[in-house]
């Protein structure tokens, strides 16, 4: 699951940072050890977080995803989330950098190698001849 719009949370209290809701791992290194969470809400000042050993609200908290590492406090705690709030505010959209990136590698082929768009047009006329002749309908050019 990727990141949903950044909602303004205005309306629903004291908040006033946008917020993206998403679902991605994440950690919290707390004085009882590494935990493994699940981000569920992110803005500039604080996160809601998901985990299986909650630490106790107002302990300090590092909140880890990926190469980002924030001090935190734990503002809030009920049935296994944790309310994070950031000891200074982040750029959001660099955590979330990678998701729905246009960079991405592209995606594999299943094609036969032989019968590929790179084709001559002597390779082509080739391959036309073979299909008509073991009954196979080939695409016509992809370009």
């Amino acid at each position: 699951m990727g990141a949903e719009n950044f909602v303004n949370a205005s309306a629903e209290g004291k908040r006033s940072a946008k917020r993206a809701r998403v679902l991605l791992s994440a950690k919290l290194r707390t004085s009882f050890g590494e935990v493994d969470a699940r981000l569920r809400d992110l803005s500039r000042k604080g996160a809601l977080v998901e985990c299986a050993q909650v630490p106790p609200v107002g302990s300090e908290v590092v909140f880890i995803r990926g190469n980002t590492n924030v001090p935190a406090r734990v503002a809030w705690t009920a049935k296994g989330r944790v309310g994070l709030e950031f000891e200074h505010m982040i750029d959001e959209h660099e955590l979330l950098v990678h998701i729905g990136r246009a960079d991405k590698a592209a995606p594999p082929t299943y094609r036969r190698p032989a019968l590929s768009a790179d084709m001559s047009a002597q390779e082509r006329k080739l391959a036309k001849a073979w299909s008509v002749a073991v009954g196979l309908n080939l695409p016509e050019s992809d370009r």
